[in-house]
């Protein structure tokens, strides 16, 4: 196996810290990884740039390459900015197995994003059964469908503010 295709194999199975259930690879913030020489390069792009899990990340990523016996350097690329549609099909299962309303695709735009403060009412699968025509209230900003599906309504007689799943914190 190849330095490359080593340093891609260990950083693709990277937990991330607040969601253990998905790596790297399945959120899709493992941009790229390359070579300078013999040294391997890894580029994360973080869910946002404040993204306070990212130090972890990096720490844990570079923990498990040097423990591979790999010169590895770990870097953080903000642009382009990091999409919810950057989750592998994978990491949606994944979300869904785990009792959490994967985000819904970002819908194709042309010109500038319209900013829309009040809350909206969206048709969502039901993050603990799968049954479609659960409701919930969301913001174009802040919260995430997840987050705000565990605190909203559900068509389908689902109590969405059961606990979350384990190792995922209480959002609500």
């Amino acid at each position: 196996m190849s330095v490359l295709a080593l340093a891609r194999e260990i950083a693709e199975s990277v937990p991330d810290p607040e969601l253990p259930m998905l790596t790297l690879a399945d959120l899709g913030i493992l941009r790229e990884v390359s070579a300078d020489g013999d040294r391997v390069i890894v580029s994360l792009t973080p869910t946002y740039s404040g993204c306070p899990a990212l130090a972890e990340m990096r720490r844990d990523l570079s923990r498990r390459l040097a423990a591979a016996g790999l010169d590895a350097e770990v870097r953080t690329a903000l642009s382009p900015a990091w999409s919810s549609d950057w989750i592998t099909a994978a990491g949606r299962r994944k979300l869904s197995a785990a009792g959490i309303a994967p985000p819904l695709p970002a819908p194709p735009r042309g010109g500038p994003v319209p900013l829309n403060l009040t809350p909206v009412r969206r048709d969502v699968a039901c993050p603990l059964c799968g049954a479609s025509g659960a409701s919930s209230l969301f913001r174009d900003v802040g919260a995430d469908p997840a987050r705000v599906m565990r605190a909203g309504d559900t068509a389908c007689g689902c109590d969405p503010r059961d606990p979350a799943p384990d190792g995922i914190p209480d959002l609500v």
